[in-house]
């Protein structure tokens, strides 16, 4: 649900809910093939004429979820400028990408480990600003999230990131740090808050040191493809090579794996299995993410939240939408998202939060609304430049002490000027609604915010 600079490939989170809502049920009564432990058990790959056209639309939504990122990181490196064990140093406030997270800056790297090489990381102290240095897997997993919270021993200095079994050397103060892969993709955050200058300035103390130079595999062949035009049947021509370069750490996809590796045998089997598979995607694999809004998210007040971002367990449905719509997203201990779509841009909504549930009661750290257009996905011009509203916005509380934001064309009367957002009359817009370091009421699903009340009406 951040990060990702490229607005034509991909879907910002308010499409990623869409989807993420829309991917039906969980999958894996028809897909998996674990025992009754829990375990994956060996299955028997299908024939071609064994493989049902359900088979190969779970088969389609399971690889994508793969190929989406293999997508990015050829982004990253043939565009973007990307280097191994290298870490780029994004400027902060930028607002030319899709929903833009404007409470932080970024720093994004991929790292190389093998049995014999590690990379060593430096994170600085940080006190009183929220920070992580999140790591994920080439399916979209995070893998681990560093920082106060999960290493409260050892919350900054210096770690070794090493493959988990492997044996390199590691230098003499350093926390050894297990990662599953051999490759990962990063993005360390630092609240921006009251100081820019000074977020910078610790943003630019994280460090990556490479120890030598890590055997790095070929990457996999995977074709550059537009949000709006998913690959087809193309996608499975090298499926195995695909799932094998990068294993999947999560239980009971051997079934699915199976599956995949069927649809593969078919699509290579010459032009009449490519084209049952294409018609297959077409009609049901694609319309599998963007069917209904009712089942994978859940819905209250007016706002929809997802059941689980980051990690995903045997979601995999779900950890495609992701991947698809907000690519890099964190797990739901560091972030919780609530989403408001269709909102109509020349009326005037008023949120209004009561006194014993004001948002920083939410948020250890920080929270956030951001508005964005329904077609691109930016962020709504205005003269203001006011793009969203936070803890750094200077609003004010309403004399009982209940907080109300207004959102609409121009300023509401009888309520602060700084506590409201400027959206454009004719323009449908969405609101993202960020809770960092969310309270335990909001990560189990009990609260949501309250309704946005129309006013114009």
């Amino acid at each position: 649900m951040e990060t990702r600079r490229d607005l034509l490939l991909r879907i910002p989170p308010i499409i990623f809910f869409t989807l993420f809502l829309a991917c039906g049920q969980n999958h894996n009564g028809n897909t998996s093939s674990a025992d009754s432990t829990g375990n994956n058990a060996a299955v028997s790959a299908p024939g071609a004429s064994a493989l049902t056209d359900q088979d190969i639309a779970g088969a389609y939504i399971y690889l994508l979820g793969r190929e989406l990122v293999l997508k990015q990181e050829k982004l990253d490196f043939e565009k973007e400028g990307f280097k191994w064990n290298h870490l780029i140093y994004r400027n902060p406030g930028g607002v030319t990408w899709a929903n833009p997270n404007l409470d932080v800056t970024y720093s994004e790297a991929w790292v190389a480990v093998d049995e014999n090489t590690s990379v060593l990381l430096e994170i600085p102290e940080i006190k009183g600003r929220y920070y992580t240095w999140q790591m994920l897997n080439g399916w979209g997993e995070t893998l681990v999230n560093i920082n106060e919270r999960t290493f409260p021993e050892h919350p900054f200095g210096k770690f070794a990131l090493c493959l988990k079994g492997s044996n390199p050397k590691i230098p003499e103060g350093c926390l050894r740090v297990d990662i599953p892969s051999k490759t990962s993709r990063v993005l360390a955050r630092v609240e921006l808050g009251n100081d820019a200058k000074e977020a910078v300035r610790l943003q630019h103390l994280f460090k990556l040191i490479p120890q030598g130079e890590p055997n790095i595999e070929k990457p996999v062949s995977v074709q550059l493809f537009e949000g709006t035009n998913l690959p087809g049947a193309e996608m499975f021509q090298n499926a195995s090579e695909k799932m094998q370069s990068e294993p999947d750490i999560n239980e009971n996809m051997n079934g699915l794996q199976v599956k995949v590796k069927a649809v593969e045998a078919l699509v290579n089997s010459g032009t009449e299995g490519k084209a049952r598979v294409d018609s297959i995607i077409k009609k049901k694999g694609i319309p599998l993410l963007h069917q209904t809004l009712s089942d994978l998210g859940v819905s209250k007040n007016g706002w929809t939240r997802p059941k689980s971002v980051g990690n995903y367990k045997d979601d995999y449905a779900v950890r495609t939408a992701v991947n698809y719509g907000g690519i890099w997203a964190n797990n739901m201990g560091e972030v919780t998202y609530f989403i408001s779509n269709g909102n109509d841009g020349g009326s005037a909504y008023t949120l209004t939060f009561p006194k014993e549930a004001l948002p920083a009661s939410k948020a250890s750290y920080f929270w956030s609304v951001i508005a964005v257009d329904a077609i691109k996905f930016q962020v709504l011009p205005n003269s203001l430049k006011r793009y969203l509203l936070n803890k750094q916005s200077g609003l004010k509380n309403n004399p009982d002490g209940s907080l109300t934001l207004v959102f609409g064309p121009k300023p509401l009367t009888g309520y602060p000027q700084s506590n409201w957002l400027p959206t454009i009359t004719g323009q449908k817009y969405n609101l993202t609604f960020r809770l960092y370091g969310p309270s335990k009421d909001v990560t189990d699903g009990t609260y949501f915010p309250p309704g946005l009340l129309n006013k114009s009406s």
